[in-house]
């Protein structure tokens, strides 16, 4: 899979997907390093209600992230994408130390810079209590989504 950052404005419809596809499998990977690597230096987020700013904050942000989401297996899916922007509807499933399990359901807004390195970052997160029976995602983690793995199902 190629590196999201090797990936740069103006964007295609296949261009747009693969950032999409790079970007899901460097989250997949959990590597805090790796995931930050793709964001500018002074890069700005909101997730959920928390804002991020720059790599080291990222990092940080991740690391406490992995820390309490175990098991953490995420899909994304473009939703759109204009020159150097890309929407982007995402699911995740993790579990907390206590062995509850959730999906995470959200969107996200993607702002790029001319190198390919996102510098605008807008999370909108939901956190659904699910049964462990009820899991969708159960590929070897870390790691990527294997390429036949149909990603996010219809929203149910």
């Amino acid at each position: 899979m190629s590196s999201t950052t090797a990936i740069r404005p103006p964007f295609t419809a296949e261009t747009a997907a693969a950032k999409v596809r790079a970007a899901e499998d460097a989250w997949n990977s959990r590597d805090p390093e790796r995931v930050s690597l793709a964001y500018s230096e002074d890069s700005e987020w909101r997730n959920r209600s928390e804002f991020v700013r720059g790599r080291t904050e990222i990092r940080a942000f991740l690391t406490r992230k992995w820390e309490q989401e175990l098991d953490y297996r995420l899909t994304k899916a473009l939703w759109s994408f204009t020159d150097n922007r890309i929407a982007v509807r995402f699911q995740y499933e993790y579990r907390n130390a206590a062995g509850e399990w959730f999906r995470a359901y959200g969107n996200e807004l993607w702002e790029f810079d001319e190198d390919g390195l996102m510098r605008r970052r807008e999370a909108s997160i939901n956190d659904v209590p699910i049964k462990e029976q009820e899991r969708r995602f159960h590929w070897p983690a870390p790691g990527p989504r294997p390429a036949d793995d149909k990603g996010i199902p219809e929203v149910r």
